[in-house]
Formats: structure tokens, C-alpha cells, sequence
């Protein structure tokens, strides 16, 4: 018994490892190398490249002109990542029909290219192309970069799987198989047809044998290759081509000269002046020139070629080509400059921070005591227009840090600081003696110019050409690129904040501003001068006794309105005027020398309740219009036409109004999220509408003042015509008369034009309440002003530095003519429009606008480093420099030039002797 079980135990045991072995070896399972075949011919199948291919000789110079496109797949050898690529030129489909019968047993179309002399040296093509002239292949590679192929058993598998492939396919597109690292573009391959094969094998040497360093060498070996059993040989068709490369430009020198940094304070800075960006490569662009000298169609025993003697002198050649090799990123001076300043986009520091801290305090005395600079914001003071200059300007600022760090210590010296404020404020010196303010530039009658640069700022949302703030980026750019960086322009940026508050004090106007409301289409900070230019005229108007808010119909002085009206009116009427402008100019004179700094406008509610008191007493219990009517009509612009009002009969005056409130965008935001944030509900409707409406309130008033006995359908005749129907009705007699009456819109029961008549009261425009209060905008803008960091700053006038960039680039392709410069002009404005309009742009949109600008200007450095190496300008006959100059703009588009008669033409006679010149100097 026990021997059984041990017996059976034992056979048992035997046995699990047999099952085993039965379960794993399954000889119909298709191995790795077989579904890798598998995936290939997949792949060619999907892309139709099995069977006959067929097509017709390619014309000359087609591989160079034509389009080349690549498709690409992914397949695996077990856990190996392979990509699978086809190459080929993009033909026009031709009719195949009737012609596959023909062409069946001929040569595969890869092999016919082999053969073809017409394309034997394409300027830039896949190598594979330009080693064996193939039209179309595949190739397959390690997927990943640092993948390779090294072991010759690989190299043999993976050649087998090809052969195999394209043997089941039948496949006539030659197959690679690129081994070794990707750098050495090191290929294999196979191309298969009926009854014919051709092997593509490859060889690295380190160096080239001599006996392969002459063409009868490599007869020799090219006919041993090709095993030929015919004796003689045929003779073999040659095409040759010898290239040289001129790398030596020492005799030439640079035509960029280095800016002269030392000039800029004299004021002679050439390409630096404060305004004008720099241009120009300040190295060669231009690194080497390639002569290919070609001939194309040779038959051996023709000429001789070998290590002693040899027919082969380029001067001789049929055929010449150039190409240029650019330097790899030369350096640019505008480059240079855009780069340095979008660096400053990066940076975190304040400008306290970066000058020192508090340096925009006053002495100790003057903050020591908080009530008393609050006394001296309440007190009112005579404001002296001293004569500027460009030292006073300076001269506060300077205190301020020099209490905080060392006179030698100051970023910009009195010199450079002097020169840039007297650029941005030309009108400092064009004060005369007696102390009058000079106009800005921009009050003068000529038109801003109409042309498409100049416009550009609206696409760009930068700021006017001309402006103050487009002058300002440009300086604070050639600041920080050669005056200390982010620290001058901290300090230039200080300085200017100094002289807005100077000017805001004084009553100066900012200079080179265009006149009225922000303009929306321009950057921020652009806005923010206009809306401070915008208080300091309301200010000056006001302190110099003139009405500030009057709109642009009305005149500069309320006597010159009242005047327009008396001649309609008559004598008497005149007379009251007089008397009523003597009122009016004592009541404006001294209210304005009452008002204090910060302040709103006062209503005069006590005249208006005397005017009111006396007129009750002339007009006893008279009410509603009929007491209105006995006001005296105040603040009238003129006549409305022949317009009169509906009850009293007189002429319907338009009144002096208020301006409407200036807004900059970041306001106009504000406000939108102030009324969104009321809601959708009545009350929140309600309370939207009457923010609105304070503009409508104004003129009302004004209207009723100049219109006394005035009702709400003759403000809408001349506010909303529209809303004011007339009709022609027959009254009781059977004359047809018009009959006016409100739109149904106005009809609507407390409506807001309606609560807004009855709230409004006959106060003339000079005497409202302010709409805009200049002295509260000023001083948010200018603490707006003195909180930029230089990060903020370069942010704000980024798009004024690239708007200036493009001109400088339009303005030096016009000199040169270059198709490419156009083309990409044309981009970065189209890029630059789509970019620059949004707040905040992403820093890589902006790195790719400067990349551009960028590439124009190298491509203009690099024609004129071509035309001053081929000596265009110093050329007498016109039609010699026309085609130098056709050649250079050529060698800049075209990977390869023909040169026109080869070594006897005029580029072949200067290409000569650059050659010579260099081998002299070697």
C-alpha cells in the first residue's frame, strides 16, 4: 500500500511540470517580430502605397519650388516606441487609367529618380533627397529623441522586417531605417520592384581616404560598386559640384557703428537721440557665404580629376550658386532694448524701494503736524505763475532724495535729467518773460496727421505718436537700457510725477495732450494725463474767473452769450442784460475767490430763494409756471431756431450746460460694477436710474433757467426729439394745425424725466453743483501716478515701446524694399492689434510680438551687410547696382541664389574677389 501511494505520488509529481510545459508552448501564436511586420505593412496599406507607383520625370529645380509634405504613425517592436514617417512632394493628380499596363514591369519611379540629373543638388530638402534624389520615402525611427538603434543584430532585424514588408505589399517606395544616433543621420534601406532590388547601405569615416578625394577615385569605386558584367563599361554620367566657404570678413569693415553713450549729453546722439529708437545689427549678421560652382552634365574621360592634375577650376564653371549662413541670433540694438525693457514687466520692487524709502516726503516741519497740512489743504491761496524751467522742475525732487541718499548716488545726473525733462516739456522752454503760459503743441490749428502709422495707436492701444506719454516711453527705454536700469527709471518716473503735481499746483498745462476727454482708444496711463489735463484746465478756467464747464457750443464768457441773444431781442432787453452781466460777473468773481481747495460747487441756494422771494412779491399768488416765468432768464447760449415755447410764446433758448464728467476706462468699469451690483430688483432699478441721471438733472436746470415758464415738453423739443410727436389734426374751425404731445415712453407714470423736472429748480450751469470735481480727480490721479511701481509703468507703456518699434522697422525697410520685412510688419501689426487691445496680455503673446520685431530687423541688417560687403552703393552704372541689389534681396528670401554668368557676371567678378581678398589676409 505504501509503495502505491509512493508510486502514484511520484507520478503525480511528474506530471504537473508536463501540463506545464503543454499550456506555454503554442506554435500558432504570432511572435513580436511578426506583429511588427505586420503593424508595417498595416501602416502602408492605410496610406496606399502598395503596388505599381507611377508618375512622369521631374522638371528641373521642382525639389527646391515645390511643397513638401510628411505624414507620420506610431508602431511598436514589443515595449520599443517606433515612428513610421512618409515623405514625399506634393504633384498634380494625373489620369492613370490605361497607362498601369505600360509602366508594369518598368523600373520602380524611387529608382528612375536615382537616375535623373535634373535635381542633383537641392538647396534644402531632406538629406535623404539630396543624397539619392528620391521623390518619395519612408522612414522609420526610434520615437523618442534619445532612443537609437546601435547593435548590428537590430540593424539586420529591422532591415529583414522592411524586406519582408515591402515584399508582401509589393510596395515600390523605397523604405529607411535610420540606426546609430539621430545626430550622425546615419540611414539604411531597401527599395524592391519586378525583378529588380536596390540596397541603400551608408559608411562613416573619419576621414575621407585620399584616393576618394578626386574624381577618378571615385570612378574606381563607383564602378565596383555597380558590378557590371559588360566590358567595356559604358561611360558614366557625371554631375560635379565643388563648394566653397568665406568665413573671413576682416577687410570689411561693420557698417553699424556703436553708439557714441557720451555724445547723448551734448545733444549730438546721432542714432540715440532721446525719442528715436536705435537700428542695426551690432555684429556681422552675416557669418559665412557658400559658392557652389556646378557642372551639371559630364561624361567621364571628358576631363581629368585626379591627385596630380585636375580640369575642375571653378572660375570655369557653367554654373555658379550662393547661399549665405546667417549668425545664429546676432545682436540687434532694438532688440536689445525691447527685451531689456519687457524685463522690467518681471520686476517686484516699488520705487521706494528701489530709490529709498518716503522719498516723495517733505521737510520734517511740514508733516510733523498732521491738522497743519490739513489747514493748508482748506486755506485758500493766490496761485503765482512763475516762469518754468527745466532746473525747477528738477530742483524739489532732487531735495527730497538727496535727504534719503548721497548726491553722487542719484541714478540720473543733472545733465541727462535736465535733457530728458526738457524733451518731454518743450513748453518749459518756451515761457516768456512776463510769466504767460505758451499753448501746448497740440491747441495749434494743423490737423493731427491721417496716415495709417500714425493711427496705429488705436490698434496698438498705445498712445499718438506725437503725445507726451509715447515720448515718455521711449526715453524711460533708452533710460533703463543706458542709464542705470530699473533705478534710472524709477528716478525719470519720480521726477515726472513731481512735475504733474507741479503742473496741477501751478495751473500748468501738460504739453502734447490732445484736448477733451480721455480718448478710450489709448493706453491707460495715457488716459490718466488727459483726465489731469482735463482738471488743470477746468481749475486754471475757474481760478482765472471764466466759466470751466461750458460745452463746446458756448462761448469762453457768459457776456459773449448774453450779447448773441440781445441782438433778437431789442433795446430794453439789452439793457437788463447789461445789468444782469454786471450781477453775473460780480457774483462769479467773488465766488471763486471764496472757494477753497477742496470743495464742492455751491447751488447759491440763498439767491436763488431771494430771486424766488422777490418774484412771489411781484407775481402775488401766481404759481408753477406763471412764477417761474417772472425769473429773469439766465445762462442763454442762443436762440434754438425758430423754436418758441409752448405756453408763454417767446423764443426757446439753448442754455449753457455742464460739460459731462471726463471718464478714463478703469472709472467707467467702476461705475458698470456699481450698477451691476444694485441688482434687477425696483428699487435697485430705480436708484440706477437716478445715478444716471445727473447729467440730466444739470441740464434741466440750465434749461429752465434760460427758459423761464418752461415746461417739460419744451426741454424734450430740444433734448429728445424724438420723443416729442406731432400730428396734423383740424381743430374746431377746420384748420389743419399741428398737435404735439409726449411719446408713450415719457407718459409713463414717475417716470425719471419727469421726477427729474419737477425736482429741478432754474439754476444756471455756473451755478450748479459741480459734475465733475477737478480737485478730487486730480489728486486721484496723481496718487494713481506716484503708486506705479516700474513694473506697473513698463506694463502701462509696453504697447507705446512696440507701436514705436514697428515705425522704426516700417521707416528702415523703406530703404531697403524687402518682401519678407513687409510681410512680417504686416503680421506683428495684425498679432500685436489682436494682443494689445485686452488689459494684462500674457507674457508669451508679448514675447512672440518682440520676436517678430526682432526678425525684421535682422533680416535688415543682414541686406545691408550684403550690400556693403557687394559694394551696391559705391556702384556707377544703374542698371549693374539694380541687379546687385535684385541678387542680395534674393539671397535673403532664397535658401540658394544662381549667380547670372557665373564667375564673368558682376556678383561673379565681387564673389571672386572676396575670395581672393581672404586668402591674401590668411
Amino acid at each position: 500500500m505504501r509503495a502505491t501511494a509512493q508510486w502514484l505520488h511520484k507520478m503525480a509529481a511528474d506530471s504537473e511540470p508536463e501540463s506545464d510545459v503543454f499550456e506555454i508552448t503554442d506554435f500558432t501564436t504570432a511572435s513580436e517580430w511578426e506583429r511588427f511586420i505586420s503593424k508595417v505593412e498595416e501602416v502602408l496599406n492605410d496610406w496606399k502605397l502598395i503596388g505599381v507607383s507611377s508618375g512622369k520625370p521631374l522638371e528641373k529645380g521642382v525639389y527646391t519650388t515645390g511643397i513638401w509634405e510628411e505624414k507620420s504613425d506610431e508602431i511598436s517592436f514589443a515595449d520599443f516606441r517606433f515612428s513610421i514617417t512618409h515623405h514625399y512632394l506634393v504633384q498634380e493628380a494625373s489620369d492613370k487609367d490605361g497607362k498601369e499596363e505600360l509602366v508594369e514591369d518598368a523600373l520602380p519611379l524611387s529608382m528612375q529618380d536615382l537616375l535623373c540629373m535634373n535635381n542633383d543638388f537641392p538647396p534644402r530638402a531632406h538629406c535623404l533627397v539630396r543624397w539619392y534624389g528620391l521623390r518619395e520615402f519612408v522612414v522609420i525611427a526610434p520615437a523618442a529623441n534619445n532612443d537609437a538603434v546601435l547593435s548590428e543584430s537590430k540593424c539586420n532585424l529591422l532591415l529583414s522586417s522592411v524586406s519582408i514588408a515591402l515584399g508582401n505589399t509589393g510596395c515600390q517606395v523605397p523604405l529607411f531605417v535610420q540606426i546609430h544616433h539621430k545626430w550622425r543621420r546615419m540611414y539604411v534601406g531597401e527599395c524592391q520592384g519586378p525583378g529588380v532590388r536596390t540596397d541603400f547601405e551608408m559608411v562613416h569615416l573619419r576621414k575621407v581616404p585620399n584616393q576618394y578625394t578626386h574624381l577618378s577615385g571615385l570612378l574606381d569605386i563607383f564602378k565596383s560598386k555597380i558590378g557590371c558584367p559588360l566590358t567595356p563599361l559604358p561611360p558614366v554620367s557625371i554631375a560635379i559640384r565643388l563648394t566653397y566657404v568665406l568665413q573671413d570678413w576682416q577687410q570689411y569693415f561693420w557698417p553699424q557703428q556703436p553708439p557714441d553713450i557720451d555724445a547723448l549729453i551734448g545733444g549730438e546722439v546721432g542714432g540715440l537721440e532721446f525719442g528715436k529708437l536705435p537700428f542695426g545689427a551690432c555684429e556681422d549678421p552675416i557669418s559665412e557665404l557658400h559658392l557652389a560652382a556646378t557642372w551639371p552634365h559630364l561624361t567621364e574621360g571628358i576631363i581629368v580629376d585626379n591627385d596630380v592634375y585636375s580640369d575642375l577650376d571653378p572660375i570655369q564653371a557653367p554654373q555658379w550658386s550662393v547661399r549665405v549662413r546667417k549668425a545664429d541670433n546676432p545682436q540687434c540694438l532694438l532688440g536689445d532694448f525691447l527685451t531689456e525693457f519687457f524685463k522690467l514687466c518681471r520686476r517686484k520692487e516699488s520705487t521706494d524701494e528701489i530709490l529709498g524709502r518716503s522719498t516723495f516726503e517733505e521737510d520734517g516741519k511740514e508733516v510733523a503736524d498732521i491738522t497743519h497740512a490739513l489747514s493748508k489743504l482748506t486755506e485758500p491761496a493766490p496761485v503765482p505763475i512763475h516762469k518754468l524751467s527745466v532746473t525747477n522742475m528738477v530742483h524739489s525732487a532732487k531735495k527730497k532724495i538727496r535727504k534719503h541718499r548721497g548726491v553722487d548716488d542719484s541714478p540720473l545726473n543733472n545733465e541727462v535729467l535736465n535733457t530728458i525733462m526738457l524733451f518731454l516739456f518743450p513748453d518749459a522752454a518756451d515761457k516768456l518773460t512776463d510769466g504767460s503760459e505758451a499753448r501746448p503743441s497740440t491747441s495749434r490749428n494743423n490737423p493731427p496727421p491721417e496716415s495709417e502709422e500714425y493711427n496705429l495707436y488705436s490698434q496698438f492701444k498705445s498712445a499718438p505718436s506725437d503725445s507726451l506719454t509715447y515720448k515718455l516711453a521711449l526715453c524711460l527705454c533708452m533710460i533703463n537700457f543706458y542709464h542705470g536700469g530699473v533705478k534710472g527709471v524709477a528716478h525719470l518716473w519720480q521726477e515726472f510725477v513731481v512735475e504733474m503735481r507741479r503742473r496741477w499746483e501751478k495751473n500748468y498745462l501738460i504739453p502734447e495732450l490732445a484736448n477733451g476727454s480721455p480718448d478710450l482708444r489709448c493706453c491707460l496711463l495715457h488716459q490718466k494725463l488727459q483726465m489731469l489735463n482735463c482738471c488743470i484746465e477746468r481749475k486754471k478756467a475757474r481760478d482765472e474767473g471764466k466759466k470751466p464747464y461750458t460745452s463746446d457750443r458756448s462761448p469762453s464768457g457768459s457776456s459773449g452769450d448774453t450779447g448773441k441773444a440781445v441782438d433778437r431781442s431789442g433795446g430794453d432787453y439789452q439793457k437788463e442784460t447789461e445789468k444782469e452781466r454786471g450781477e453775473v460777473g460780480k457774483s462769479w468773481e467773488s465766488w471763486s475767490d471764496s472757494e477753497e481747495e477742496f470743495f464742492e460747487c455751491l447751488s447759491d441756494t440763498e439767491e436763488l430763494k431771494g430771486n424766488g422771494q422777490e418774484n412771489g412779491k411781484k407775481g402775488g399768488t401766481k404759481e408753477g409756471n406763471k412764477e417761474s416765468a417772472n425769473l429773469k432768464p439766465e445762462g442763454r447760449l442762443h436762440p434754438h431756431g425758430k423754436l418758441t415755447l409752448l405756453h408763454p410764446g417767446e423764443l426757446l433758448y439753448i442754455p449753457v450746460t455742464q460739460e459731462p464728467a471726463p471718464m478714463t476706462e478703469d472709472l467707467l468699469e467702476e461705475q458698470s460694477e456699481v450698477l451691476a451690483k444694485l441688482g434687477t430688483s425696483a428699487e435697485g432699478a430705480h436708484l440706477r436710474a437716478r445715478m444716471q441721471s445727473a447729467c440730466l438733472l444739470s441740464d434741466m436746470e440750465s434749461f429752465k433757467a434760460a427758459n423761464p415758464g418752461c415746461c417739460l415738453e419744451d426741454f424734450v423739443r430740444w433734448y429728445s426729439p424724438r420723443d416729442y410727436i406731432e400730428e396734423e389734426v383740424v381743430d374746431e374751425e377746420g384748420n389743419r394745425v399741428l398737435k404735439g404731445e409726449l411719446s408713450a415712453r415719457m407718459k409713463i407714470p414717475s417716470n425719471m424725466w419727469v421726477e427729474a423736472w419737477e425736482t429741478a429748480k432754474p439754476v444756471p450751469a455756473r451755478r450748479q453743483r459741480r459734475l465733475f470735481d477737478d480737485t478730487r480727480e486730480a489728486e486721484k490721479v496723481l496718487h494713481y501716478l506716484a503708486v506705479q511701481k516700474p513694473a506697473d509703468l513698463a506694463r502701462h507703456l509696453l504697447p507705446c515701446v512696440i507701436h514705436a518699434a514697428v515705425l522704426k522697422v516700417k521707416e528702415e525697410e523703406t530703404l531697403e524694399d524687402i518682401a519678407s520685412v513687409k510681410k512680417i510688419i504686416k503680421q506683428i501689426i495684425s498679432h500685436s492689434s489682436k494682443v494689445l487691445r485686452f488689459p494684462n496680455p500674457e507674457d508669451k503673446k508679448l514675447e512672440e510680438i518682440i520676436a517678430q520685431i526682432m526678425s525684421a530687423e535682422a533680416i535688415i541688417a543682414r541686406a545691408r551687410s550684403l550690400k556693403a560687403k557687394f559694394g551696391i552703393e559705391k556702384c556707377d552704372q544703374e542698371e549693374e547696382k539694380e541687379d546687385l541689389e535684385r541678387f542680395v534681396n534674393c539671397l535673403l528670401e532664397q535658401p540658394e541664389v544662381s549667380v547670372i554668368g557665373a564667375g564673368r557676371g558682376p556678383a561673379g567678378s565681387i564673389i571672386h574677389k572676396l575670395f581672393l581678398n581672404a586668402q591674401r589676409v590668411s
